[in-house]
């Protein structure tokens, strides 16, 4: 890493530092508040939500850090806004089907959780493009420390999974308030009215987002949703409370390090002056990655079931034993996620959408196989076997990769 990829990386890390911390310390009292199924239910609800809000914006939003001048920046968030709107009351049909048709209690608040999502990705790329680092830290603080309290506080009321659900979409709305400052050129209002020929333009321009991304992400996305439906059909909405919970702990790592360390990432692979040089970047990264995510592996084998029995109860012991199984898979993950900028940056989403439907492939053959010969301990087991060949061959291609545009690395 560079000094100044590596000051910023510690700038987002200082607040994700601290917005990580307060879930974990609250983790133990939360399981003891909401139930297995509470969790499960809720966590299917919101994996709902992000599947849909994740490609709110078609993706476009990855593309205004490539956008230099104000007018055109301004152009392509009035695009992302009309899309996202257009995608929340869409997702409203969803929601009416989910709660009549499959009699999901939590279903009406889909749209708003889609809504919440979609913005808090789209001005985290805002607020990425300008480097505004401080307040990208500020945000994560309130989304995810403030998620926390908010579901504690509400579990006074309710032990259903309500209060999980509403806890953290007012901590994402407050996460998306921070974020929309400060305004586009010309004001927030002035979005509303940029002429049609410019956004078609714009659109045109930026056509591999939704073309290429979008899809890639979807099915990023997808992967977790159908993960929870096929264990709470399986297993129960028990074991998918397992499953939710293992893997949102596990993976707090790979979003506390990860999310900062992409948006750093990101812009600098764009700057870089040389494709030496940017594939030099990435070797490094990787390397660094790696050396953190090992002795997380070497914890979770070795102490998963008895640290997760003592930190959150009794009754989650079978998330312990999840965690165990899945020790590899975290570990591959951990390294990989803060990467997907890298396709981007180098022109190569084509390539990362075809290897991420063999991944998707792979992980639910792991998933279903375990499932089927061992329940909730044998998926992940499972995974962690089935996704290791794909991993391994991903890390490999970035580190060699030989068509790096030169716009990127000029």
């Amino acid at each position: 890493m560079t000094s100044g990829m590596l000051r910023s990386t510690l700038t987002l890390l200082t607040g994700s530092a601290a917005a990580h911390a307060i879930p974990l310390v609250l983790g133990p009292a939360l399981t003891r508040t909401y139930a297995p199924e509470a969790f499960g239910q809720f966590a299917l609800l919101w994996a709902i939500a992000t599947n849909i809000g994740v490609v709110g914006c078609a993706r476009y939003e990855f593309a205004l850090p490539l956008e230099t001048t104000e007018p055109r920046a301004a152009q392509l968030m009035a695009l992302c806004a009309r899309l996202l709107l257009a995608v929340t009351a869409a997702s409203a049909v969803v929601g009416t089907v989910l709660y009549w048709g499959y009699e999901m209690p939590l279903a009406w608040t889909l749209p708003c959780a889609v809504l919440a999502g979609g913005a808090v990705q789209w001005l985290t790329m805002w607020a990425t493009r300008s480097r505004r680092f401080g307040l990208l830290s500020a945000a994560r603080m309130v989304q995810q420390g403030g998620g926390a309290i908010a579901q504690l506080l509400l579990g006074a009321l309710t032990s259903g999974p309500i209060g999980l659900l509403m806890g953290t979409l007012a901590a994402t709305l407050g996460a998306g308030w921070i974020l929309a400052r400060p305004a586009p050129a010309g004001g927030w209002g002035a979005m509303w009215h940029q002429p049609k020929t410019a956004l078609k333009a714009m659109a045109q321009q930026h056509r591999d987002f939704p073309w290429l991304n979008t899809p890639h992400a979807f099915m990023g996305a997808l992967q977790d949703t159908l993960a929870l439906v096929l264990i709470a059909s399986w297993t129960g909405d028990a074991a998918a409370g397992f499953w939710a919970l293992a893997l949102r702990y596990l993976k707090a790592p790979a979003t506390l390090i990860g999310g900062a360390l992409s948006q750093t990432l990101y812009p600098n692979l764009l700057r870089a002056q040389h494709a030496s040089d940017a594939r030099a970047l990435v070797r490094r990264t990787i390397l660094v990655l790696a050396s953190l995510a090992a002795p997380l592996a070497i914890v979770l084998l070795a102490w998963g079931p008895g640290l997760f029995a003592l930190a959150f109860g009794e009754r989650w012991a079978e998330a312990g034993v999840l965690a165990r199984a899945t020790a590899l898979y975290i570990a591959l993950h951990f390294i990989a996620s803060p990467l997907a900028v890298v396709t981007m940056a180098w022109g190569a989403q084509a390539w990362a959408l075809r290897l991420a439907l063999i991944g998707q492939f792979v992980f639910f053959a792991g998933l279903i196989s375990g499932l089927y010969l061992g329940g909730l301990a044998g998926a992940g087991w499972g995974v962690s076997a089935s996704m290791l060949a794909y991993f391994a061959y991903y890390f490999w291609a970035l580190a060699n990769w030989k068509d790096i545009p030169h716009e990127s690395a000029a």
